[in-house]
C-alpha cells in the first residue's frame, strides 16, 4: 500500500490528522469507545458507528462521480475503492477488477492522488474523467499508457481526495466495504469475496 505525501500544508494536515482520529480504523481499541458485551462477543458501537458515518457519506457521492466496473448479472455486493492511477498496489488491484465482477461484486472507483492536488498522478486522474470513457481511460492509466486528452472538464478529483482524507484515506488503494469498514492495501478477489461472506464456489 503506498501511503499519500508528507506535503501537505499545517491546515490541511490538521485536518486529515482529526479527521483519521475520528474515522479510520485502529488496531486497537479506540480510547474512549463504548463497548457493547453480547453472546457473539463484545461489539465495538464507537467503531460502527463510525462505519455507518463513513458508509453513508459515500453513498451520498452521486452515481456519475464514480467510475464504475459491474459484471453482467446484479452484483451481489458494491464495494469502493479509492484509488491513485501511479500506484502499484492499484494497479495490482486493478487486475482483480474481472475476477471481481465474475463473483458478483461491482467495483466503484473514487479518486486519492497520493501524493497531492498538485502532483502527475492527480494530472493524470483529470485526464481520465476527461476522456470520452473513463472506465477505459482508467484501465489504460493503470497499465502505464500515456493519456492524450487534456485534463480541462469539470471532474471530481479534488471533491473526492479531500473526502477520502475526512474518511481517514492514508493510501492507496483503500476499500470500503457495504457497512463501512475500511481494508486499506492491496486485497486478492477471493479473499475480499470472503470477507463480504460472499460463497463464490461453483454448483454442479
Amino acid at each position: 500500500m503506498h501511503r499519500r505525501s508528507r506535503t501537505l500544508s499545517a491546515g490541511l494536515l490538521a485536518i486529515a490528522t482529526l479527521s483519521i482520529a475520528v474515522l479510520s480504523q485502529a488496531a486497537t481499541p479506540e480510547a474512549g469507545a463504548l463497548n457493547v458485551n453480547r453472546p457473539e462477543g463484545q461489539v465495538n458501537q464507537t467503531r460502527q458507528a463510525n462505519n455507518a458515518e463513513r458508509a453513508k457519506r459515500l453513498a451520498a457521492v452521486p452515481e456519475d462521480q464514480r467510475i464504475v466496473f459491474r459484471g453482467s448479472e446484479k452484483p451481489r455486493a458494491v464495494i469502493q475503492v479509492f484509488t491513485d492511477v501511479t500506484c502499484p498496489y492499484s494497479r495490482k488491484f486493478h487486475k482483480e477488477v474481472p475476477r471481481l465482477n465474475e463473483m458478483g461484486i461491482e467495483v466503484e472507483y473514487l479518486a486519492f492522488p497520493r501524493s497531492g492536488l498538485q502532483s502527475g498522478g492527480a494530472r493524470q486522474f483529470a485526464q481520465v474523467w476527461c476522456a470520452a470513457n473513463p472506465a477505459e481511460a482508467l484501465s489504460a492509466a493503470k497499465r502505464g499508457d500515456t493519456l492524450s486528452n487534456a485534463p480541462d472538464c469539470d471532474n471530481p478529483v479534488s471533491e473526492q481526495y479531500y473526502l477520502g482524507l475526512e474518511l481517514g484515506v492514508q493510501g492507496t488503494p483503500t476499500i470500503v466495504l457495504p457497512d463501512g469498514r475500511m481494508v486499506p492495501g492491496y486485497v486478492s478477489a477471493e479473499r475480499l469475496a470472503n470477507m463480504l461472506g460472499l460463497d463464490t464456489r461453483k454448483s454442479g
